[in-house]
């Protein structure tokens, strides 16, 4: 799940009476606590008045509501259809992987999102002002996701522009902040950060857009994989209509 978000610069209300607490440690998610603690996640939510773009940090303290018992469904498990598959045209990702992208997809469905529209427009908007062409930006993210905010693969690459959550600590570095990939602007700094990055530091466009997909590391010594070079071609062709 990563490290939690840094501290915001307000906190958490003081909550309703309920039956527990818990103090958050490094690496703990809202849904991670709530499945621990037998209690829905919109019931941790609102009693500490919360919302899913709510920055967490090591230390804090959680009110735990009286455990209340929710749907079979709310939760994946062995005889639950998951909501992120374990595998992605024929390659199969760890467990830990896909709990993970599972999770972030629960919280993405209880969230509320962007429209596509809106997710386009942000995207856009985010690439002027980080000095990026706004038209590759588009690309990326209708190639990735056609810009639905709510996707997760099974290599737990989130959100509208898909980044894994290593790739958004980079995007976090070069950045200079702590980035959540679950917030659609964050997302799209994210995606946008390491598209400026790999244009710089790449010999040429293509081998930038193929650092996207394959990682800028194996491109350079394996050269281009043949999805890769696909890959490619697609973002070259859906830049030239967002052009």
């Amino acid at each position: 799940a990563g490290p939690a978000p840094v501290a915001p610069a307000s906190t958490p209300a003081a909550p309703a009476p309920a039956s527990g607490s818990y103090t958050i440690k490094s690496g703990d998610t809202l849904s991670g606590i709530a499945a621990r603690n037998g209690v829905k996640l919109s019931d941790v939510l609102s009693a500490n008045r919360l919302t899913m773009s709510s920055m967490i940090y090591p230390g804090q303290k959680l009110v735990i509501p009286g455990a209340s018992i929710a749907p079979a469904s709310s939760q994946p498990s062995a005889t639950v259809t998951p909501l992120v598959p374990s595998t992605f045209l024929g390659f199969s990702y760890p467990a830990a992987v896909v709990s993970s992208a599972n999770e972030n997809k629960a919280l993405l469905n209880a969230s509320p999102v962007p429209s596509r529209e809106q997710m386009k427009s942000i995207v856009a908007d985010t690439a002027r002002k980080m000095g990026v062409d706004p038209s590759l930006a588009m690309a990326f993210a209708f190639q990735e996701s056609s810009f639905n905010h709510r996707s997760v693969s099974p290599a737990n690459a989130i959100g509208t522009m898909q980044v894994i959550p290593s790739s958004g600590q980079w995007a976090s570095d070069l950045v200079g902040r702590k980035l959540n990939l679950l917030d659609p602007y964050d997302n799209a700094t994210a995606g946008v950060a390491i598209i400026r990055q790999l244009v710089r530091t790449s010999p040429d466009l293509d081998n930038a857009i193929a650092g996207y997909y394959q990682g800028q590391y194996s491109v350079s010594k394996y050269g281009m994989y043949e999805d890769t070079k696909r890959y490619v071609a697609s973002i070259k062709a859906n830049q030239k209509n967002f052009s």
